[in-house]
């Protein structure tokens, strides 16, 4: 039994519902890294930073990181330099920040670790002494509903440049989650608290359960001889490596000649469906062996109850069109924007499939292009499509667009919710390159069309979102 494992295993024993907390550190836990070396990049990058500041701030961390001081003289710079600054401003700031970087930095664990207490119906908050600037979208994308933090002190709508109250660090972050505690009627002997931190051992030590996560040394010490439990995780891997570099070529190499081997066969038996099927059902599966992926599906038997079928995934990299393909297998069309008719590494294939282009950026044209695909779905051919439309840089789910919807509405065939829970950890947004590892996927009852109208249709799209929502928050079972 690895330490992951007995953490589950500590977490499911525990009692189950609200009244159980589980507080997070932000920093070094949940991430792998610090959101304030992403914060100050991003302000150097900008010339956003006098020489002044930057001397004061190293002077600053320097005492903190080797000194033991505490972060308020951190953290009263930082929020000094942001005086005058509209709150709203960066917010925005903050969210470009984590789409472009912090979100790359949660650990894929630390997601499990979240959705188990969630399952378990467990209160789940974030204590960090970062600002919320650098904490909500982290938490909102992995639906922690509640987070502690340094908050600045906002004036109508604007930074003073002082802090609304002390910065969360060592005891009074204790402190804040203590309070927090006693305004639900939380008992602190059933909750978990996970922090990577030295600093953070008050707020351990109060807690029935406390768990040195991607702990320092310093917080490595100290819980050896506390016996609490330390889990160390695999830091996410984004960029290229010479192994997952020479693997994603292989199994390009691949899926070409499948799809080159599945042309063959189509024009020697002059049936391009014939052909498309040999290419979905080998190779998927053959590139993703290669690609050292597990696909593990629950549900599986949803996939084939109902055919044709316009099957809906969530979309977080491209990744995502092997998976669904190794669900799929067979009698199955797609669409796709339309830069992807110019990439190579699946315009072979989208040609055998007969996929459909769409112009996002016309919405009549995109219109047009998705009118055959009604009359595949009438003739058995079945229909795959992100409503989301593109990639979003994490798990958390865009607004869903209706394409896809009138089309099932109109074929009168069910849509069939696939959710894919962790092929953007296995391949970044935007990446070329795949890393080794296993993919979840839940593929959910279908939901007939029968009863829908165009009236009604705003209603269905919720819905159908809702169905993909909640299977994201309990997480990969």
């Amino acid at each position: 039994m690895t330490p992951l494992a007995d953490l589950y295993r500590a977490i499911a024993d525990a009692p189950p519902g609200p009244g159980t907390i589980a507080a997070f550190d932000l920093d070094g836990t949940l991430i792998a890294g610090y959101s304030a070396s992403v914060v100050y990049r991003d302000r150097l990058r900008s010339f956003d930073i006098s020489l002044g500041e930057l001397l004061r701030t190293t002077g600053a961390a320097i005492d903190t990181q080797f000194r033991g001081a505490d972060v308020g003289a951190l953290m009263d710079i930082a929020v000094q330099a942001l005086a005058g600054r509209q709150d709203d401003e960066l917010r925005e700031w903050g969210l470009r920040l984590f789409r472009q970087e912090i979100a790359g930095m949660i650990y894929r664990d630390a997601r499990a670790v979240v959705a188990a207490h969630r399952r378990a119906g467990h209160t789940v908050v974030m204590a960090t002494s970062a600002t919320p600037y650098q904490a909500q979208y982290v938490a909102e994308d992995l639906d922690i509903a509640d987070v502690l933090c340094s908050t600045p002190e906002v004036v109508d709508g604007m930074l003073t440049g002082r802090l609304a109250a002390p910065p969360l660090w060592g005891e009074a972050k204790a402190k804040a989650l203590a309070e927090y505690a006693a305004d639900r009627g939380a008992d602190l002997a059933d909750a978990f608290a996970y922090s990577n931190g030295n600093e953070d051992v008050p707020m351990l030590e109060s807690v029935g359960n406390p768990v040195a996560l991607n702990p320092d040394r310093a917080l490595t010490r100290r819980a050896e001889r506390a016996g609490w439990p330390l889990i160390r995780l695999a830091t996410p891997q984004r960029g290229p490596t010479v192994l997952s570099t020479a693997r994603t070529a292989t199994a390009l190499g691949a899926l070409a000649t499948a799809s080159a081997v599945g042309v063959g066969a189509g024009v020697l038996t002059r049936n391009r469906q014939n052909a498309a099927n040999l290419v979905g059902t080998v190779g998927p599966d053959v590139a993703l062996a290669v690609l050292g992926i597990t696909v593990d599906v629950q549900g599986r038997d949803n996939a084939w109850t109902h055919r044709p079928a316009v099957f809906m995934f969530n979309h977080q990299s491209s990744l995502d069109v092997l998976v669904l393909g190794t669900v799929i297998k067979r009698n199955v069309t797609g669409v796709a924007k339309q830069e992807a008719a110019h990439d190579p590494r699946f315009a072979l294939v989208g040609a055998l499939l007969d996929v459909a282009y769409v112009d996002r950026a016309d919405t009549s044209r995109a219109k047009a292009a998705l009118a055959p695909a009604v009359q595949k779905l009438k003739s058995g051919i079945s229909l795959a499509i992100a409503p989301e439309g593109t990639r979003s840089p994490t798990p958390r789910l865009g607004r869903f667009k209706k394409g896809g919807f009138h089309v099932a509405l109109q074929s009168g065939v069910p849509v069939i919710p696939v959710v894919i829970h962790d092929a953007g950890e296995l391949m970044w947004r935007n990446s070329f390159v795949a890393h080794p590892g296993t993919v979840h996927v839940d593929v959910l009852e279908p939901v007939p069309t029968t009863d829908w109208t165009v009236a009604t249709l705003d209603e269905h799209v919720a819905e159908v979102r809702d169905l993909f929502e909640a299977c994201l928050h309990r997480g990969p079972r």
